[in-house]
């Protein structure tokens, strides 16, 4: 298995070792800064024993037993024995942020990647356009767009892998024209832009009719993100449909929601592409699923139902029965009455936050599911799951270290709480899963060590959260600074001028950012800043 490579904050922590690289030697003139830089070597430490943030799920339809997992930092994975063992298959490219994979159906050994990772989240990176591979992920070649920056979909022709047409939301942060629908004819050699609305709508999603591959839906997306907030939503957004391969669009509307839209997804009945489905984020009382039975041309709304669409909008339609649709968001959604209603039981017992699911075409029972916390497995039709602990894909946002020999390395993960787990080991396995322990929860950031005693440790986690946390006795304290409220009679937080308990954003005697840093003195280790 191939040794996963990294920086320490991205998909599995990894630590640098000084190696006997002739690298300054060689090269007397290097920056002073560079050059002890180049004479590390990395080496990943883990941990497996949970995941990180997924971002699309690609399956081999002529052996299901091979998957591969495009994620959110960590690159690409494989697996050919049914995610028994993984191997990390796209290490030397320039960028581990992965939008979307996908298989040419009519040759599984021709895979896609489109890179960034097509979220709106503050730590949401861009990537470096396409790649292609023709030889089952082992050797790959760049296609161009790099300036699309974030990749949300790709479609393949099902019987000429040559022809393919990607969904390119754009740039998160800024206005640019490298957003829109792209196609190729000559296996991604040159492209053409077949669809583009405006300099700051791009394409979330993409579906192609199975039984007419000129026939195309693509879900345009208004979306500016700043250091202070988000934007999502314009009037470019909507459903757009192309019937003769991206030579002329249209923009669907008879049905569905007026006036500005936000995120959309879509999913089309693989055994009657007149049946297509769209969960649809418009104003209050509009969103949820839509659905139409002429191909587009007159939508319905079928449910309320819509968790969270500007993470979420994932909609999935079992390949042999319509009745049952499933949605991404915090808990995975089910329906078994064709989308009018439907229970947050679709995975019990699995990370929350879903972005991507697989439905085998030929056995419904067996789906494939990423979420925040990695990969999960079901052989029954969602009724029970198994989660995959052996990839090390884990998110730090932030690393720190103590002053054992050999030191061990804490850190905070997306959504996944903080953790520590020892730099080296004298155990002939290796360092494994069981060396790891979880210190904190929530998304984890910063984690701080007694520098006198490395069993006493401080985790921290969004908006302020910290705890102090003694290995050897166990015991957890909350030590959040806490603000002081004013009581009235009934011993009840005197409300502020909007009627809520807490004070509003201005009166607010602490304020936090998101991953607030937290710091232990140098000079005195009974002071935290």
């Amino acid at each position: 298995m191939k040794i996963f490579q990294t920086c320490a904050v991205v998909g599995g922590l990894a630590v640098a070792v000084l190696t006997g690289s002739p690298v300054w030697a060689q090269n007397p003139g290097l920056d002073n800064r560079i050059a002890p830089i180049a004479m590390l070597k990395w080496r990943e430490v883990g941990p497996a024993v949970i995941g990180g943030r997924i971002s699309d799920i690609a399956v081999d339809h002529t052996d299901t037993r091979v998957i591969f997992i495009g994620t959110a930092t960590a690159g690409v994975w494989k697996s050919s024995n049914h995610g028994t063992t993984w191997e990390a298959i796209f290490t030397d490219e320039s960028t581990s942020s992965i939008g979307d994979v996908t298989l040419a159906p009519s040759n599984p050994n021709v895979v896609w990647v489109g890179t960034g990772e097509p979220q709106n989240r503050q730590s949401s990176p861009w990537g470096d356009g396409l790649f292609k591979s023709v030889d089952g992920g082992r050797t790959w070649t760049h296609k161009g767009l790099r300036e699309t920056r974030h990749i949300s979909r790709i479609q393949i022709h099902p019987r000429n892998p040559d022809v393919a047409y990607v969904a390119a939301v754009g740039n998160l942060w800024q206005a640019s024209s490298e957003r829109g629908v792209y196609k190729t004819t000559d296996g991604g050699d040159t492209w053409e832009q077949v669809l583009f609305v405006d300099d700051y709508t791009g394409v979330i999603d993409l579906a192609m009719d199975p039984g007419d591959p000129n026939t195309l839906f693509a879900a345009m997306y208004g979306r500016q993100r700043t250091a202070w907030g988000f934007n999502g939503g314009s009037p470019g957004s909507g459903i757009y449909r192309t019937m003769d391969g991206g030579g002329s669009w249209t923009r669907l509307e008879q049905g569905l929601p007026e006036g500005d839209l936000g995120r959309i997804g879509l999913d089309i009945y693989r055994r009657d592409g007149n049946r297509v489905y769209a969960t649809v984020e418009a104003r209050r009382g509009q969103t949820g699923v839509y659905g139409s039975t002429d191909r587009g041309e007159t939508w319905g709304k079928l449910s309320d139902t819509n968790p969270r669409p500007m993470y979420f909008s994932q909609i999935r339609v079992d390949p042999n029965n319509p009745e049952r649709i499933y949605l991404g968001g915090q808990n995975l959604m089910r329906s078994d009455d064709g989308g009018r209603t439907f229970t947050d039981e679709g995975a019990r017992n699995v990370h929350l936050d879903h972005h991507a699911l697989w439905i085998d075409p030929n056995d419904s029972n067996h789906l494939i599911l990423g979420s925040d916390g990695g990969v999960s497995t079901s052989f029954d039709g969602s009724e029970s799951w198994r989660f995959y602990d052996n990839l090390p894909i884990a998110q730090f946002y932030e690393v720190g270290y103590d002053n054992r020999n050999p030191y061990w390395v804490c850190g905070g993960l997306q959504d996944n709480g903080s953790w520590c787990g020892p730099s080296n080991t004298l155990d002939s396995q290796g360092i494994r899963n069981a060396d790891w322990q979880n210190i904190g929860g929530g998304d984890g950031f910063y984690v701080q060590i007694d520098p006198e005693d490395p069993y006493v440790l401080y985790a921290e986690s969004q908006n302020g959260r910290v705890g102090r946390l003694d290995l050897v006795t166990g015991e957890r304290v909350s030590i959040a600074p806490q603000p002081r409220f004013e009581f009235d009679e009934g011993s009840r937080p005197k409300r502020d001028h909007d009627g809520e308990d807490e004070p509003s954003v201005e009166d607010r005697e602490y304020r936090y950012n998101w991953n607030t840093p937290l710091l232990i003195s140098s000079h005195d280790r009974s002071t935290l800043y």
